[in-house]
Parts: structure tokens; sequence; C-alpha cells
């Protein structure tokens, strides 16, 4: 039976990804000067026009328009014919200070959550990077084309795309590529048979090559034939829409909360990225190949109410063992979360692009409590009270 699974990435141009990048410049200038400063910022972007609104209360000084402008010109908006230009876009700043109501529940003795929700860490062992494979190679695949644009190798091309890898698991274990659809703005006066020719061999075949996997996949390419009006010109943008593919790609559940522009306090983000710290360090410790964990947590409480976790009979010890290694070996709360992690230090841009999860220079994905996870299981194995 033909088994398929597709997931889909987009570009630092897209014009959500656009906003999310603003969002967390914004937040990592914050940090930068008040590593205590509460944050919640969103963007909203369309044609030649951005509000940049939110609540926050630091005591940074921080010119908004500036760093929205600053992340414009380096994404590469400089064309208000087929585009918008960083010089030119109208922006409003609407920005107020936290509500009292919810510093009353973070601020305590012992720091509460931010907001109450439910979160989701998941880990396979389908990558070195345990990730799934095909958010892997969509994310991989605008990363490069991305990077060859920067650099003028990709000729006609604009800063707005979108990649959508679908994999074929008929052989669960031996997974080929199917299609591979990128649709990329470009300049009109383009050569087309040049412009395919480039995307198919020096970026989907390249990474596709990377992976180990098949370069003999269907080709989709600009789909409806042409895409020369992109960006916020031809799409509103908005923080926090793109929650899949910041995450895995369609693998596991979401919570449904975003995590540009917020900081740490809030367990949307600090709760994600610690459960996928946790999820990492099981499947690389061999307690199971797949494991997705969910929590879930009250505003103003440090600790959640509940943690839940589906290793997809791909576990290789009992259920209770991991429950065990969950409760004793990983911390959950909200300020140990933020401490473990390094939450307070201005880290967050580097994540608003090319997704949250699977890139080694990001804390949350260190496997440092491997040996210790061992450790942990051998006593426990050893225990008599386990027989």
């Amino acid at each position: 039976m033909k088994k398929f699974f597709t997931s889909e990435a987009v570009s630092e141009g897209h014009p959500d990804k656009l906003c999310d990048q603003i969002s967390d410049a914004i937040l990592d200038a914050c940090l930068t000067q008040d590593p205590y400063s509460r944050v919640a910022c969103e963007v909203f972007v369309t044609d030649n026009y951005m509000v940049i609104g939110g609540e926050i209360t630091t005591k940074a000084v921080v010119d908004y328009e500036k760093t929205a402008r600053k992340i414009l010109k380096k994404v590469g908006y400089d064309d208000e014919e087929f585009g918008v230009h960083w010089k030119t876009m109208h922006i409003d700043v609407k920005i107020n200070t936290q509500s009292p109501d919810i510093a009353m529940g973070v601020d305590g003795a012992e720091m509460g959550a931010g907001d109450q929700g439910i979160m989701f860490g998941y880990a396979n062992s389908e990558t070195k990077e345990y990730m799934p494979f095909a958010i892997t190679i969509a994310n991989d695949l605008m990363h490069l084309a991305s990077k060859l644009r920067k650099n003028g190798a990709f000729k006609w091309a604009k800063p707005d795309m979108k990649s959508q890898v679908t994999l074929n698991y008929s052989k669960a274990h031996e997974p080929k590529i199917d299609t591979i659809l990128m649709s990329v703005q470009h300049h009109p006066a383009y050569n087309q048979e040049e412009f395919k020719k480039f995307i198919k061999e020096e970026i989907m075949d390249v990474v596709a090559t990377r992976h180990h996997l098949n370069t003999d996949f269907k080709v989709l390419i600009n789909p409806t034939g042409k895409f020369t009006i992109g960006g916020p010109k031809g799409d509103t943008g908005l923080t926090g829409r793109k929650i899949i593919a910041d995450t895995y790609g369609g693998y596991g559940h979401h919570g449904g909360g975003a995590f540009s522009g917020k900081d740490a306090t809030k367990v949307d983000r600090s709760a994600a990225y610690y459960a996928r710290y946790a999820a990492k360090n099981i499947v690389a410790a061999g307690l199971a190949d797949t494991i997705e964990i969910q929590l879930s947590y009250a505003i103003g409480k440090a600790k959640p109410i509940s943690i839940y976790f589906d290793t997809f009979h791909t576990n290789h010890v009992a259920d209770e063992l991991i429950m065990n290694a969950l409760e004793n070996e990983f911390d959950f709360s909200v300020s140990h979360m933020l401490n473990a992690l390094e939450l307070r230090k201005p880290v967050f841009l580097k994540t608003a692009t090319y997704g949250h999860f699977g890139k080694d220079h990001l804390r949350w994905e260190e496997t440092d409590k491997v040996e210790q996870l061992k450790l942990y299981l051998d006593k426990k194995l050893s225990s008599p009270s386990n027989y």
C-alpha cells in the first residue's frame, strides 16, 4: 500500500515569516538591554503598510520602527514595483504595557505561567537532528534557495518562496521523495526554462542528495505559471501564522500557540521548547524511536497541570519507566525552563526562520541529558522492585 506524508516550509521573505522575524527582532532588542522584559509583540503587514502592536513592559529603549526596517532590508525587500521597499513602507507602532493582572501571576515568589494552554514536544529517529524527514527537507530547500538568492547565484529570484515535500513511506524505513513543489517569486523579465532548471539541479537535487535520498521525484515549480507579485504586496502577513512549519511539519499534535514575539514567560514558547528538549533526549538515549510529549499549564501556576506522552509503540522500555524519567530527570516548572534553556538571552531571531527545532545552535536542541537518562534507566532496571 502506498503511504505518503507531506510537509511545507516558507522562506524568510514570506509575509508571515517577515512578521515573525520583526516580532522576534524586537523581542531580542528588548532582552539585550533588559533580560526581564515582558514582550508580546505582533506584526501585521499588507502592501506597503505595517502595524507593530502588542504589550511590552521593559526598561530597554528600542526603536521599533528602525528594527522593522532593518529586517526588511536584510530579507531583501528593496523593490516597490513588485514588492515593497524597506525605506518607504509606512509603519505604525501601537505598543502598550502588559496587563497587571497577568504580571501578578507571573511575578510571584514562584514564577507562574504567563497563560494557560497546552504545548507539545516531538522527536523521532528519522534524521540526525531527531526531526521528521519531510519538514527537514522542506526547510533545507528554503534555506538554500534564500542563500543562493542573496549571493546572486539564483538569478531573477525574489524573497517570497514556499516549498512542499511529499515523501513515500510505502517502505517504512526506506522513505523516498515522491514530489517536491517550490513556488518562487521572480522578476517578470526572466528565462523560465533556465530558472526551473536551476531550481531542480542546484536546489532540489542538492538537498535530496545531502539527505541521501532519490532525485527522480516529480517536480512542480510555480504551478500557476508565474509568480511576480509577492511578499506583502501579494499577500497579507501576520505574526504566528506558520505554527506547523515552525514545528514538525504536521507530525504529531500542536497546542495552537504561536512562538514569535513572545518572551519565554509565555509557556506557549518555553514549554514547547522544553518539551522538545525532553523528547529529543528521550529518543537520543534510546528509550524510544519516537515520542510526543504534551504539557498543560494554568496561568499563574509554576508547574504543569499534566504531563502526557505517546511513543507510538516504538518504546524500548516500559511506559512507566519513561514517565518516571520525565518526572524525575526533567523539571517543567516555568523558572527552571527559563534558566535551563537560557531563555532570557536574545536568541529568538535565530528561530524565526526555517523552524524552531532541529538546529544545533539552540540550547533546547542539546542532548546533554542522554548519559543521565541511561544511568537512571540502568538504576531502575537493576532495582528488585521492577521485577
